[in-house]
């Protein structure tokens, strides 16, 4: 799944391509991609300027000057492109909205997992999907005193928090394991057993992890694409996600493999230690 600093990677590439295009047509070619009503929707949206892009944790914004946005989750593996070239629609083509210079802003979705829901820009607070999310990364938000008591309240293990949208939001499986692995703290540990300085390297490691995976254009490990068609690069920075059965970049220890809350997690034996 896109984590914040591909969702930030593919915002980024799209305000350059898109932004102050007008739509002048919308075909929805798999009807399950709209939450609501789907000729509202192409209704609302032709004839539409895109005023610019935003972005909130994993959401996409497409800002039009109608007075709604876009909100737009990519989900497991949604991609946009921008084309004039007929022969980027393909079979997993689910949206296309062609814009006033002729060019198209697909999208595409194999696991038809991702969706957008129209909404009303002035009360983009109150939509149930975004109302609900935690302070994120390199947000003026993201401090101690937001952070500390979402966490502390908890008996759970601390992977499973930190994948909690509500607690803390724009990061997935395999951020989670990288700041884990980047703080020494064992994904297994309960969250309520950390101590205030822990919860300050967790969110220190999250700015720093985070950031350098934007500088990267973000993580291609299985099919992410930027807006412009273009893979990552911060796979090949990664210490610990996927490396199971190497060496641990810090120690040497060998990479493990397992399985949190359901979810393949990687760490080190040695220096991440269940508190």
């Amino acid at each position: 799944m896109p984590e914040m600093p591909e969702v930030e990677t593919v915002r980024r590439g799209l305000v350059e391509q898109v932004k102050n295009k007008k739509i002048v047509n919308v075909e929805i070619l798999y009807q399950n991609l709209i939450t609501g009503n789907v000729d509202e929707f192409i209704e609302t949206v032709t004839n539409a300027r895109i005023t610019n892009i935003g972005r909130r944790a994993k959401f996409l914004l497409i800002y039009l000057d109608n007075g709604y946005t876009i909100i737009s989750h990519l989900r497991m593996e949604g991609k946009y492109r921008v084309s004039s070239d007929e022969s980027a629609i393909d079979k997993h083509s689910h949206a296309i909205f062609t814009l006033d210079d002729g060019q198209m802003l697909i999208y595409n979705d194999v696991r038809k997992f991702g969706r957008m829901q129209l909404w009303p820009t002035a009360t983009l607070d109150s939509n149930k999907s975004l109302v609900k999310l935690g302070p994120e990364p390199l947000s003026d938000s993201f401090t101690f005193e937001n952070i500390k008591p979402r966490i502390v309240k908890h008996r759970k293990d601390i992977k499973t928090v930190l994948l909690d949208q509500s607690v803390m939001s724009g990061l997935g499986n395999i951020y989670v394991d990288e700041v884990l692995w980047q703080a020494k703290i064992h994904p297994e540990t309960p969250a309520n057993h950390l101590t205030d300085e822990d919860i300050k390297i967790i969110i220190d490691c999250s700015n720093k992890e985070i950031q350098t995976a934007i500088i990267s254009g973000g993580s291609t490990v299985r099919s992410y694409l930027d807006a412009n068609g273009h893979k990552g690069t911060m796979q090949d920075r990664l210490k610990v996600y996927g490396k199971e059965g190497e060496p641990c970049a810090r120690c040497g220890t060998t990479i493990e493999k397992i399985k949190v809350g359901g979810r393949g997690t990687h760490f080190c034996p040695k220096c991440q230690v269940v508190k």
